[in-house]
């Protein structure tokens, strides 16, 4: 209808991080100008109220810039929304072994306009399940190859598969009830731990992971609750001085 033209998009930062903010610069007819201003006003009232409770701070801005030299051409313009519009974000599916848990998701991390007409689209594939994370990511790849786009993959790393009976674990809760005189909550959290990688490469092991509060993680705003960490330390010295030792 405004026949917008985009000259630019960024938005996101690293592969592993949710984006929390975009930036695009767009060009359209003077003579559509007017509607296509009420038309971002209207929507950004829509986002606003269907957000409200998980993004309050969501915030939808505009303004006027010089006009560019140059706009992405139709067909690219084309495929890079549609793909975009149409890539999978957030969970997947959840656990079927712990109830609650999302086992598979995607994250479509960045998307940054490099030199040489070149256009980067970075996702992140996470699954307690090897075989769904794999999947999930063929998904994605098919997403950005019908829209005429190379997909390369990184090499990634393995999931940790939650251990409801694990042996450390016990030792940990014991130790946590001895010095806080309280039961611990156990949980599993959809995330990237290095618990996999050390999995994949000895399967025996039995791991737990533990640690101080961290807020949030993987963003200008992480920052670390300095008192939980002399919590934490106790913790992990009671854990090791009781670990069985392997006969």
């Amino acid at each position: 209808i405004y026949k917008v033209r985009l000259r630019k998009f960024n938005g996101g930062n690293l592969r592993n991080a949710i984006a929390r903010e975009a930036f695009a610069e767009i060009s359209v007819k003077e003579n559509k100008l007017a509607d296509l201003q009420k038309y971002i006003d209207d929507t950004s009232k829509l986002l606003y109220a269907e957000l409200a409770i998980n993004e309050p701070k969501l915030k939808v801005a505009y303004t006027s810039i010089d006009l560019p030299d140059f706009v992405v051409d139709k067909p690219t313009q084309q495929n890079l929304l549609n793909a975009l519009n149409a890539c999978w974000h957030g969970v997947f599916a959840m656990s079927a072994d712990m109830p609650g848990l999302v086992e598979t998701s995607s994250n479509l991390a960045s998307v940054k306009f490099l030199r040489k007409g070149k256009i980067k689209v970075e996702t992140s594939q996470r699954s307690s399940v090897e075989s769904a994370k794999f999947a999930m990511a063929s998904t994605i790849a098919s997403t950005f190859l019908l829209a005429g786009a190379k997909v390369s993959h990184g090499d990634g790393y393995p999931g940790w598969k939650p251990n409801p009976n694990s042996e450390i674990l016990k030792v940990t809760e014991t130790a946590y009830i001895k010095l806080f005189k309280e039961k611990p909550a156990v949980l599993a959290i959809h995330a990237g731990l290095e618990c996999g990688l050390f999995l994949s490469k000895y399967p025996n092991l039995d791991m737990v992971s533990f640690g101080p509060t961290i807020r949030g993680a993987h963003s200008p705003d992480e920052r670390m609750h300095i008192p939980a960490v002399k919590k934490f330390w106790e913790l992990l010295v009671e854990v090791l001085e009781n670990v069985p030792v392997k006969k």
